[in-house]
């Protein structure tokens, strides 16, 4: 069915029914982490865009953070540099900085900018540098990341200032250190601290998957509600695991920061974003 098959009547009820949750949002605020497939597939790109512009126009603030990794492999693959990650994170040698610095806040976020605008959206383009709203030092581990930083401050004065005149801030997660050098760092981690910093109502995942499941291999498990306090207990049991800790890790930190909620959710569902924002049931994982 497509939007033009819509009865009148049934698109004034869908305006009504989501009526309260317009009204629960309006002047609050709504971090969205935004990557995975959404990313790449442009029609979902598109409806991503869509979703973000209405939530504004219904008084929302909604901060848009996102990484590029698909992009930076693609940039390094072109000069004949081979991609490597370490425990999941990709090692960012002195070049390779440059590249994700090039592409990340370059590349990337000004497309971002110009496809919201398309979108009849107002964006603004801000990386961890502008306004020092990310300052890092280098993450210290048993293997050496090279240029991949740990968020020692958060500074959302730039952010605040853009979305109290009307723009959208999108961020690309590079950030410098006090001593000049600039880091790579991981975005999931980058929107639950700006999240909290900002007090915001919500924090949103969007991955490639339906969120939490109970059985990794079947999507028809999905655990739909978390208590932050009974995620070691999911670790322990093996529940959560791979590359899922990490982001509920995130999930976890900044709800105990402050966020009210925080969610993953499946980005390859069309409007996935207003599905969790405007609906009883919403989608994916939800952590409080």
């Amino acid at each position: 069915m497509s939007i033009q098959d819509i009865s009148n009547e049934d698109r004034a009820r869908v305006l009504v029914q989501a009526l309260p949750y317009i009204q629960k949002y309006a002047g609050e605020t709504v971090v969205v982490k935004y990557g995975g497939n959404a990313m790449i597939n442009e029609e979902l790109k598109n409806d991503v865009m869509s979703d973000i512009v209405l939530m504004q126009l219904v008084g929302i603030n909604v901060v848009l953070v996102h990484g590029g990794g698909p992009e930076i492999s693609g940039m390094l693959k072109k000069i004949g540099k081979e991609s490597r990650f370490v425990n999941g994170m990709r090692y960012t040698d002195e070049e390779t900085m440059e590249i994700v610095q090039m592409v990340l806040a370059g590349k990337v976020n000004k497309d971002l900018v110009q496809l919201l605008e398309m979108h009849s959206g107002r964006a603004v383009g801000l990386c961890g540098l502008d306004g020092n709203l990310l300052r890092a030092e280098k993450i210290v581990s048993s293997e050496d990341l090279g240029y991949v930083g740990e968020i020692t401050e958060v500074n959302t004065k730039i952010i605040t200032d853009a979305t109290s005149q009307g723009y959208i801030p999108i961020v690309a997660t590079v950030a410098g250190s006090r001593k000049g050098e600039i880091y790579n760092i991981n975005a999931d981690i980058a929107a639950a601290h700006i999240a909290a910093e900002l007090g915001a109502k919500k924090l949103i995942l969007m991955t490639d998957i339906r969120g939490l499941l109970r059985d990794k291999d079947d999507e028809d498990t999905l655990i739909p509600v978390v208590n932050v306090s009974d995620v070691p207990r999911l670790e322990r049991e093996g529940i959560i695991s791979g590359g899922m800790i990490p982001k509920i890790r995130c999930c976890v930190e900044a709800v105990r920061r402050g966020v009210g909620r925080a969610h993953i959710i499946d980005g390859r569902i069309p409007h996935s974003i207003l599905i969790e924002l405007f609906t009883d049931e919403g989608i994916g994982t939800m952590f409080y």
